[in-house]
C-alpha cells in the first residue's frame, strides 16, 4: 500500500501540520501526567488503525520511559493489572470519545465521573484536546494511507514545520 499524498508537501497540509505540532507543544505544559497522555494517544490510534500514529506514540512513550509490558497491553487494558484507576478512567474516556458514532450520547456519565475523580479541570481539558487532536491526525493519516514503521522519537521537532 502506497501513501496517496504527502500532506507535508502541500502548502495547506504543511500549515496544518505546523499548527498541530504547536498545539501538541502547548499540551506539554499541562499537569496531566505524560504517561497518561502517551497511553491515550496510543489507544486512540489503535482504535482508528493509524499505523503512523501507533508507531509514533508507542516509540515516544518508550523513549519517555514507558515499559514494554504497559505499551503492549494498552489494547486490552480492561483485562490487565498494570494500569492505575486514573489511567483506566483516561483510557475509558479516550475509547468512548473516539467511538462517538457507536455510543448513543457519547461519553457515559460513569466514565465522566471516573475522569473527574482523578483529574482537575486543566487535566480534563488536556485529555479532551489530546483525544480530539489524535482522532483528527489519525483520520488524515488513514485516508492518506501514511505508513508506520520509520518514525524516530523527536523526529517531528527536527522537521521544518
Amino acid at each position: 500500500m502506497e501513501p496517496r499524498i504527502n500532506l507535508f508537501e502541500t502548502p495547506t497540509g504543511a500549515k496544518v501540520a505546523k499548527r498541530f505540532y504547536n498545539t501538541a507543544l502547548a499540551l506539554d505544559g499541562s499537569t496531566l501526567p505524560k504517561a497518561v497522555r502517551h497511553l491515550v494517544e496510543l489507544r486512540v490510534s489503535q482504535i482508528n488503525g493509524c499505523g503512523l500514529c501507533v508507531d509514533m506514540h508507542s516509540k515516544d512513550a518508550a523513549a519517555d520511559g514507558e515499559t514494554a509490558v504497559r505499551l503492549a497491553l494498552v489494547a486490552a487494558w480492561r483485562e490487565t493489572t498494570v494500569y492505575t484507576a486514573a489511567e483506566r478512567a483516561a483510557l475509558a474516556l479516550a475509547e468512548e470519545a473516539t467511538r462517538l458514532a457507536d455510543l448513543h450520547g457519547g461519553v457515559s456519565d460513569e466514565t465522566w465521573a471516573a475522569v473527574r475523580e482523578h483529574y482537575d479541570d486543566d487535566e480534563v481539558a488536556t485529555l479532551l484536546c489530546v483525544v480530539s487532536m489524535v482522532n483528527a491526525a489519525n483520520r488524515m493519516n488513514v485516508v492518506a494511507r501514511v505508513q508506520g514503521g520509520s518514525y524516530e522519537p523527536g523526529m517531528l521537532a527536527s522537521l521544518d514545520l
